[in-house]
């Protein structure tokens, strides 16, 4: 099967990486082997290695399974919990309109 390999900046790299270190992290502070994590999320070892390395052509499922696996799934929750950019948009009322009339 062929893997795509995609294009991001550096900063988004980082960040991917960083991400599947703290999942590795998260598995070695279980005691837990990659075989019995890969195992438990139902995905494959090759896979696990390739979350754990920060790699982009993992699916979103996979990470949430290998999340699942290690009793972190709450953790996906807080991706964008708190929007502070997307509140003070809303809050700014740039977008509001006048109310139509009834006729």
């Amino acid at each position: 099967m062929e893997t795509r390999k995609h294009k991001l900046l550096p900063s988004t790299e980082k960040l991917l990486i960083e991400l599947g270190d703290n999942i590795k992290k998260a598995r070695l502070r279980r005691k837990l082997s990659a075989d019995q994590v890969a195992e438990r999320a139902g995905i494959s070892r090759k896979t696990l290695w390739n979350i754990e390395n920060g790699l982009s052509g993992v699916a979103i499922g996979n990470c949430l399974l290998a999340l699942l696996a290690l009793g972190l799934e709450k953790d996906i929750l807080k991706i964008a919990a708190d929007d502070v950019l997307g509140r003070k948009i809303q809050d700014s009322d740039l977008r509001k309109r006048a109310p139509k009339k009834n006729r």
